[in-house]
């Protein structure tokens, strides 16, 4: 039986400004600030009273081969990229002043001040200390944005956290990247092959030219659904460039079940496969001594 629903929006986040913290200001995140300046000025023009308020955090500096497929002009080399992203926006904004961190997120962390985190990470762990810290939060329910890619295909997904203080969740809750693919969670399955390109040929070797601002238009329409309609019915996509194709991630119970994804009014904790392969070798040696 198809269990499909709606996820609605929060009325609290249409009356104050809704605080968004954007983790990476590479390939899909330079796209993404973009478009969350034509976010928030297309918010202010339909009545939200604030719109978004902005934090870029990411400790990079601007390289020459990053010109040309990320957000980014020659007169940026050597300055962090979270800075240039938002001194950029700034100007664009006449209503608001956002902020950047030139920093690293860990597991740590604690994301409390945010209502929505964006993450446009490459790596494994930097996606395991977003999921942390957002669990880290003294109460409540966050919603985390994850956009990744590969070569010519990507996927963007939102979902939401519990605080890990809570021994409840909701039934309705939208489950979050890592709930759908723990492994993208688990930094020992990471690609050892991940060293920088010096070029933006050999960059171009890597990701197609165009992924990162596909996934960030798809993104940024997710939060437009969300913030204008306060419903959505659908809370993903998955995009191959190569094949001309998208998938879309419905709302639905029964995907979630196909998931493994349990909703019985308990948190559970999504514990990396690494870990738990481990506890399990762990327990059966306990079992046989």
């Amino acid at each position: 039986m198809n269990q499909e629903t709606i996820h609605l929006l929060d009325g609290k986040l249409m009356t104050r400004a809704i605080q968004v913290l954007l983790v990476g200001a590479g390939g899909t995140g330079s796209r993404m600030l973009e478009k969350l300046v034509a976010l928030h000025r297309a918010l202010r023009a339909k009545g939200h009273p604030f719109g978004l308020q902005v934090l870029v955090i990411d400790p990079d500096t601007v390289s020459p081969a990053n010109i040309g497929r990320q957000a980014f002009y020659p007169g940026d080399c050597g300055s962090y990229k979270c800075d240039v992203l938002v001194n950029r926006a700034n100007m664009a904004l006449e209503d608001v002043q956002w902020d950047s961190e030139p920093a690293k997120l860990d597991t740590r962390s604690a994301l409390d001040k945010f209502d929505l985190v964006i993450g446009a990470v490459d790596n494994r762990a930097a996606r395991l200390a977003i999921l942390r810290g957002l669990e880290n939060t003294v109460s409540g329910t966050r919603y985390w944005l994850d956009t990744g890619n590969r070569s010519h295909d990507g996927q963007v997904v939102i979902g939401q956290v519990t605080s890990r203080k809570r021994a409840t969740d909701d039934l309705n809750r939208l489950p979050h990247i890592a709930e759908f693919y723990p492994e993208l969670i688990d930094p020992s399955a990471e690609d050892k092959d991940n060293t920088p390109s010096c070029s933006l040929a050999e960059a171009l070797e890597k990701q197609s030219l165009f992924i990162n601002t596909t996934v960030s238009d798809f993104a940024a329409n997710l939060l437009w659904m969300l913030f204008t309609e306060g419903r959505l019915d659908t809370q993903g996509a998955f995009i191959n460039l190569k094949r001309m194709m998208v998938t879309p991630l419905r709302v639905d119970r029964d995907v979630w079940a196909r998931f493994d994804i349990v909703r019985d009014g308990k948190r559970h904790k999504v514990v990396r496969p690494s870990l738990k392969a481990k506890r399990l070798k762990k327990q059966e040696a306990a079992e046989v001594a």
